[in-house]
């Protein structure tokens, strides 16, 4: 296959969505594994959660150094060394057989290895590929490819869990993930050039412009809530499932409902970013988000309400993305995306590392999620008001699609 195939956008774009299918897909699976690691390992529902939000943590606090990286030497090292980490991280988690190696694995590994792998970096090169009239749906196109591998191998896991146990259910799960070696291929690239004319900034006053941004502040503070759902739906909501009496299988099939309307609900945010101010429908999704949990917590626990819930909130679920990761290459060009919109990325998994763990927290202490359900819709309505006022005009005039 010649260079000039597989480097064309629409290759790209399918690499990616295929990479981010992997990397969220498999990391959203380890809530279907709560139950039985807990059981069989005799550690807490808090002891699990605090590895998962630990993955959370990490992942955000590195996610920036990884942007910078791959701004700085390319995406593609970055790329296949947080597959590797990865695969190792599962492998301790099936393996290693103590609450120790859970955290190590879970926790650490796996922390490392979805911020190696996660949307900044593989973002970052599906916007360098993509004309500026498109980006934002390019964007959406890719990130729906994290709710591709949510849908698939929710079930999957599920049944792999139910038919051969939890530990070969993550051994098969670590086969899989060695895919992003070679997808890291396809993706590779760094920043570019200034454009002729434009603004030549280094990547410290880049980031020094950034932060002294208020609509960038702004973002920080919506994505943490994004986080905070996120996260607390994918660890917990199986587990809430099963203590209102419903069977674990159902708990998977939610959270593959979810996968499957997040796909529409990628697409159709990138289509709508394209046409209409981003900070605005990024507004509406938190608002809808806070209404969707509300009425879900108020009203009866039966699987036709868990799978109307799901669906739902599947339309919101990583819709945020697209528009957040447009945002920023609006405001201050794509040269810098992957450092700009890890930052972005951190404060998002500041917010999944609360998520993971109050979730875990109020439960052992109280029995129920319903502070933590409380909780997510009040900070829904906080992010609602906190993306409306965002200034969204790029911050240099001149600047090219490459800028």
């Amino acid at each position: 296959m010649t260079t000039a195939t597989w480097r064309i956008p629409s290759v790209i774009i399918l690499a990616a969505a295929i990479m981010l299918g992997l990397n969220m897909g498999v990391r959203q699976t380890f809530g279907l594994f709560l139950e039985p690691m807990t059981i069989d390992l005799g550690v807490s529902r808090t002891s699990f959660s605090l590895a998962i939000a630990i993955q959370n943590l990490l992942w955000g606090l590195m996610t920036p150094l990884y942007g910078a990286l791959a701004d700085r030497f390319g995406v593609a090292r970055c790329l296949a060394t947080g597959g590797l980490f990865y695969v190792a991280g599962i492998l301790l988690m099936a393996l290693g057989g103590s609450e120790a190696s859970l955290h190590l694995g879970a926790g650490i590994m796996i922390g490392l290895a979805v911020g190696a792998t996660g949307f900044p970096l593989v973002l970052a090169a599906v916007a360098r590929a993509a004309p500026e009239n498109r980006r934002a749906l390019y964007l959406g196109l890719a990130s729906s490819g994290g709710s591709a591998g949510q849908f698939i191998l929710l079930p999957v896991s599920q049944v792999l869990i139910q038919s051969i146990g939890w530990v070969d259910a993550l051994l098969a799960l670590a086969a899989m993930t060695l895919l992003i070696l070679p997808l890291a291929i396809v993706l590779k690239g760094k920043a570019d050039a200034p454009a002729a004319g434009g603004p030549k900034q280094s990547l410290k006053a880049a980031v020094a412009e950034a932060a002294s941004h208020r609509g960038f502040l702004l973002l920080n503070g919506g994505f943490f809530v994004c986080g905070f759902h996120v996260s607390f739906v994918a660890t917990h909501l199986p587990g809430y499932i099963v203590s209102c009496n419903l069977d674990p299988l159902v708990g998977a099939t939610a959270l593959s409902v979810i996968g499957f309307f997040n796909i529409i609900g990628g697409i159709l945010a990138g289509v709508l970013g394209g046409r209409f101010r981003k900070k605005y429908i990024l507004a509406s999704i938190y608002l809808a988000r806070a209404v969707v949990i509300g009425l879900f917590l108020l009203g009866p626990k039966t699987e036709a309400a868990v799978m109307i819930f799901s669906a739902c909130f599947g339309l919101l679920w990583l819709s945020t993305v697209p528009l957040t990761s447009g945002l920023v290459g609006d405001i201050f060009g794509t040269r810098y995306m992957a450092t700009l919109f890890a930052i972005v990325m951190m404060s998002h998994q500041m917010g999944a590392f609360f998520g993971a763990w109050f979730g875990g927290i109020s439960f052992d202490l109280t029995g129920s999620y319903d502070a933590v359900w409380i909780l997510s819709v009040g900070l829904g309505l906080l992010a609602a008001v906190l993306h409306w006022p965002i200034p969204d005009r790029p911050v240099h005039a001149a600047q090219g699609v490459s800028a």
